[in-house]
């Protein structure tokens, strides 16, 4: 710590030191209760700094995230939803999917398409799908790359939503390319 990060802390101080006078000097009468309220928000600041310290420690008990082993074996954890979710680079660029055995295809969303560098203008909506929330138009386009790990699959079809979608879907047409799919204690392994 240098001596500006000490001329900060000590002007920190001294400000809410000021704050926390005025406040007590105009709450005096009850000053009881002002206690309780700062006795309640000193609990909070130093709840909240404990979670963002230990973070990087309780990070995948909340947010689970996929992994490769070095055979080539991807896990994931089912997120606290109840979903599985993978990252893949889809040229190049992080795509969030939700798995979903459900859905046939690859469904990118028009965000997400538009991220991948998908032009949405020059796509046709002409295709549709039949989903939970009803018929959807769709339009089909191609990724040069779809990586996951370890794994790179080159010309994939994906088609993309002109719906409002949360994300995008990674169907079967996607999920048959693993000579493995287990689900399994709350784990979703997949092998090539």
């Amino acid at each position: 710590m240098d001596s500006y990060d000490t001329g900060r802390i000590i002007y920190l101080v001294l400000l809410g030191s000021v704050i926390a006078a005025y406040y007590l000097i105009s709450h005096r009468d009850k000053l009881g209760q002002t206690l309780r309220y700062a006795a309640l928000w000193g609990l909070i600041f130093i709840g909240a700094i404990a979670a963002a310290g230990l973070w990087s420690d309780i990070r995948d008990d909340v947010a689970p995230r996929q992994s490769v082993a070095s055979d080539g074996r991807i896990t994931v954890p089912r997120s606290f939803d109840g979903h599985y979710y993978l990252t893949l680079q889809a040229d190049g660029t992080a795509v969030n999917f939700v798995v979903d055995t459900g859905a046939t295809d690859i469904v990118l969303s028009r965000e997400d398409a538009q991220r991948v560098g998908i032009n949405l203008a020059g796509l046709r909506f002409s295709d549709t799908a039949n989903t939970a929330n009803g018929v959807v138009r769709t339009a089909r386009a191609t990724l040069d790359e779809l990586t996951l790990g370890p794994i790179t699959d080159r010309n994939v079809t994906v088609w993309v939503n002109e719906g409002d979608m949360f994300g995008s879907l990674l169907g079967m047409a996607y999920l048959q390319r693993f000579a493995r799919l287990e689900i399994s204690d709350g784990t979703l392994v997949l092998v090539r």
